[in-house]
């Protein structure tokens, strides 16, 4: 009884020297951290497990290490373009026809980072059609989503390799039902991404060509664009977007069933039903996003980008051959 009052003594002498008050957590780690920077890439058209890399760069935390709160937007990446251009929109993903048709437009737009190694566009038909090479085309019924984007530009690739010309087959604009529209007859061929339309076919059953535009030309395929401000005013969110977006890719190719359920939370419709269909063109894409031998990642080869310059001039969709040297940047890449 006689130490008791030495004890509560001793207690609140503890008390006092105690770093934080009774009751009273430290401040975490993250609460002392600036808070996320919301940015919005432009993707394509509806959510689909070819942009795995972004899903999984969220899942991961990837783009959040960088201080980055990324939301994929969806739509058309002739609208995205524009979006980019007027600052409205500070990123999105396209391909280097796009930009030469932006930078012709007078828009401020800038390829920064390589995703797809190879032009994933392709023009595929049944195999009975006997369509196996641009030459083929002629007088066939070919479908596109309409005369803009990656699968319009194709198009008008291979018809120029061929010595044709839009004239020379009954273009059709069928949305983005090229498979459909194949199966069914209702067009001989269409322009569609290469994972896409005869991946859906094969798992069908049905046995497709395919006439694709790397296999000719070599352009830079998809990856991502910005614009001038942003360079100029935000270089390191620049970096950090890329960084972000290298690491989510090459743990995607690394971690390829991981990647795919991570893709399944992200896309409403990937349910049991097709689940089997959207793997089939995951693992189509996979071979697209692993860069090609010695290149570094990211990066594009200054040659594509004068052939990308020189087509487009040459189909007449621009009027001048734009000055290739402003339409990408590899100065930004880790």
């Amino acid at each position: 009884m006689r130490n008791l009052p030495l004890l509560l003594l001793f207690s609140l002498l503890l008390a006092a020297c105690s770093p934080v008050a009774p009751g009273i957590q430290p401040a975490s780690q993250s609460e002392s951290q600036p808070p996320l920077r919301g940015i919005k890439l432009g993707v394509g058209f509806v959510p689909n497990v070819q942009f795995a890399p972004f899903y999984v760069g969220i899942e991961k935390g990837f783009f959040a290490e960088e201080g980055i709160d990324l939301s994929l937007d969806y739509g058309f990446e002739n609208d995205y373009l524009k979006l980019v251009g007027t600052d409205a929109l500070q990123f999105m993903i396209g391909s280097s026809d796009q930009l030469v048709l932006g930078q012709a437009q007078g828009l401020p737009v800038k390829y920064v980072m390589n995703w797809y190694s190879q032009y994933p566009v392709t023009i595929f038909a049944k195999a009975e059609a006997g369509i196996v090479e641009p030459a083929d085309l002629a007088g066939k019924r070919v479908g596109v989503p309409g005369p803009f984007g990656a699968t319009y530009i194709a198009l008008r690739a291979l018809l120029d390799i061929a010595g044709l010309t839009e004239s020379d087959i009954q273009m059709e604009s069928i949305g983005f039902t090229q498979a459909a529209a194949v199966s069914q007859g209702l067009v001989d061929a269409a322009a569609d991404y290469a994972v896409n339309g005869p991946v859906v076919l094969a798992a069908e059953g049905i046995e497709t060509t395919q006439i694709g535009l790397d296999i000719y030309l070599r352009i830079p395929a998809n990856g991502l664009v910005t614009n001038d401000a942003t360079l100029t005013n935000q270089p390191e969110l620049v970096r950090a977007m890329i960084r972000a977006s290298l690491k989510a890719i090459a743990y995607t190719v690394q971690n390829p069933d991981e990647a795919f359920a991570i893709s399944l939370k992200f896309i409403p419709e990937a349910d049991s039903d097709n689940s089997a269909v959207n793997r089939a063109v995951f693992d189509a894409s996979l071979a697209y996003w692993v860069p090609k031998s010695g290149q570094t990642p990211g990066a594009t080869d200054p040659a594509d980008w004068q052939t990308t310059a020189e087509l487009l001039a040459r189909i007449g969709l621009v009027d001048r051959v734009v000055e290739s040297s402003s339409l990408f940047s590899n100065d930004y890449l880790p």
